[in-house]
């Protein structure tokens, strides 16, 4: 919880980013909705969603954009590469624990700056509706509770996978782009079609915006909270074999060609072989 505390007062402090980001969010939520207002207003043929179930739906992706998992932490990229984690592998902690902790403020923390005045903004003034009931309401939270869990574990995953590849910007862009089809970022997942529904119900990334809202619109409904969470609960199994195969003498190979660029590289302690 102190590791969380004290990344979540930090980051807290860039406020000027955060209103930056709610004009874009602004921006771009017009623009879709807009998109929408035109498909429904050229085809008459029944929608697997209402109008205005879109139109929140949009909102709500827009709000809580930043807490997908669509991008790692860059100092703690930086000091894989540098092979500086080789000190926090000697110590005595629990790294995934601590990992998870900083991605968990985060995710959250950037957040909590934009959700309010932006959700505040859409349902006064963009048509945005309001939960359809204090259950649904309430489910949502819990959903959402679940959905930054699931979130946090998936951003510690890409952080540890740059234990095996250094770079990470392959896989990055590879979750990044499946985050945000299959979550429902891009098209809500109720429009895609009936063979794609299995497949988008066995994948997590349904949890982390679709399964929420929908507890939010009442599609789902209040009961099937402990079914959404089941299906959010993450994983760490990658974690041991991760760390165990982790090699700093590769990191050193990788710093020594990154000097000239990265002022920043830590040297490394006098290790020789793999921890484990």
């Amino acid at each position: 919880m102190a590791l969380v505390s004290a990344h979540f007062r930090t980051l807290l402090q860039y406020r000027a980013a955060a209103l930056a980001g709610l004009g874009t969010q602004l921006f771009w939520g017009l623009i879709r909705v807009m998109i929408f207002e035109g498909f429904y207003s050229a085809n008459v043929d029944a929608q697997p969603m209402e109008l205005a179930d879109v139109v929140t739906y949009v909102w709500l992706g827009q709000t809580f954009l930043v807490m997908l998992p669509w991008n790692m932490q860059s100092d703690v990229q930086a000091l894989v590469r540098s092979g500086g984690v080789s000190y926090e592998l000697l110590r005595p902690l629990d790294l995934y624990a601590a990992w998870f902790s900083r991605a968990l403020a985060f995710r959250s923390a950037p957040t909590l700056l934009r959700a309010a005045p932006l959700l505040t903004i859409a349902i006064l003034f963009l048509r945005m509706e309001g939960p359809d009931s204090w259950p649904a309401a309430t489910a949502f939270v819990g959903a959402m509770a679940g959905a930054l869990i699931l979130s946090c574990a998936i951003t510690t995953i890409l952080t540890v996978s740059l234990l095996w590849t250094l770079s990470g910007q392959g896989l990055t862009q590879i979750v990044t782009v499946s985050v945000m089809i299959f979550s429902g970022n891009i098209v809500p997942l109720p429009f895609f079609p009936e063979w794609a529904q299995p497949i988008l119900s066995f994948l997590p990334f349904r949890g982390l915006a679709d399964t929420p809202y929908r507890l939010y619109m009442g599609h789902i409904p209040p009961g099937d909270l402990l079914i959404a969470l089941v299906h959010q609960l993450p994983g760490r199994s990658s974690w041991s074999s991760s760390a165990s195969g982790y090699s700093p003498e590769g990191c050193a190979a990788w710093s020594s060609r990154e000097a000239s660029n990265d002022k920043r590289a830590i040297p490394l302690p006098p290790l020789r072989r793999h921890l484990h």
